[in-house]
């Protein structure tokens, strides 16, 4: 068990199975020492979404969680894609879509979810740059969307 994923353990967390692409696209491509990761949404470990809008059928802290779930199933992809998790030695850029009512100005309380768990787990190196951008709708009306750049450590190979 990989580091990071012993750092899930202590918290009370697994990993999710990786989503799979919703479309003609790749959930995540290797450039550089970049990882480059696919928008997934706020899917549990059962299948089931949490889907609304922030500030009219949801609120932060079911949108917190929603994001939380969001990095969940990125590092399940990091994984999926890598192997290993401790060959990520960095999370350098998050974009979180939060589906927002129109008078709801909490996204990047919301996207905290999700940059919370990373310096949870990566220390330092998981703090990154971000933008929290409220959208109208999402699909499926999924409540949060988040996509990011990790940095990778080179193969031992």
């Amino acid at each position: 068990m990989s580091l990071i994923e012993q750092r899930l353990s202590s918290l009370g967390l697994n990993l999710p199975d990786p989503p799979e692409p919703a479309g003609n696209y790749l959930p995540a491509k290797v450039s550089g020492n970049n990882l480059w990761l696919a928008g997934v949404g706020s899917r549990m470990a059962d299948g089931s979404r949490i889907s609304g809008k922030l500030g009219a059928d949801l609120s932060l802290e079911q949108g917190y969680e929603a994001a939380r779930w969001c990095a969940l199933n990125l590092l399940a992809r990091m994984k999926a894609e890598l192997g290993d998790l401790d060959r990520v030695s960095g999370i350098v850029k998050v974009v979180g879509f939060i589906n927002s009512a129109p008078t709801f100005e909490g996204q990047a309380q919301v996207l905290d979810g999700a940059s919370d768990l990373f310096v949870e787990l990566f220390g330092d190196d998981g703090r990154h740059s971000r933008s929290a951008p409220g959208m109208a709708a999402l699909p499926g009306n999924i409540a949060v969307i988040v996509e990011c750049v990790a940095e990778i450590k080179e193969s031992d190979q």
